[in-house]
């Protein structure tokens, strides 16, 4: 099952990836290192979460609502910081609909974590 969990985080990541070099050259106006950086941050906290919430499962099966809860309060801390910082150093020149994006960004990698460990939950 970890095999797998990685393998649709590289799927994910990979997809959104082409996705944005696709917006990079039919749409300039987006701020293509913001997308990228979006991306590897979050596939990096899926990661994380993965490793969390797994060690919760491990110890007690029922423990797994409790690190779901704080890789997804984890991950929204660390959006919520990460694109506070953009606004604030790009202030006169923040793009909004990459902002929307970003947000998009974590809701994808959201879902697609949670439906992952869900069932590997519900196999443990």
């Amino acid at each position: 099952m970890k095999n797998r969990f990685i393998l649709i985080i590289v799927l994910l990541f990979v997809i959104l990836s082409a996705a944005f070099f696709a917006i990079e050259k039919s749409a300039p106006q987006y701020d293509f290192g913001v997308l990228m950086g979006g991306n590897i941050i979050m596939a990096v906290l899926a990661i994380v979460s993965y490793v969390l919430v797994t060690a919760q499962i491990n110890k007690r099966p029922e423990a797994f609502v409790r690190g779901v809860y704080s890789s997804t309060f984890l991950k929204l801390f660390v959006c919520i910081v990460a694109i506070l910082t953009y606004a604030l150093i790009n202030k006169p020149n923040v793009h909004k609909p990459s902002l929307f994006i970003l947000f998009g960004i974590y809701a994808v990698y959201s879902v697609a974590e949670t439906w992952q460990l869900s069932r590997m939950a519900r196999g443990k």
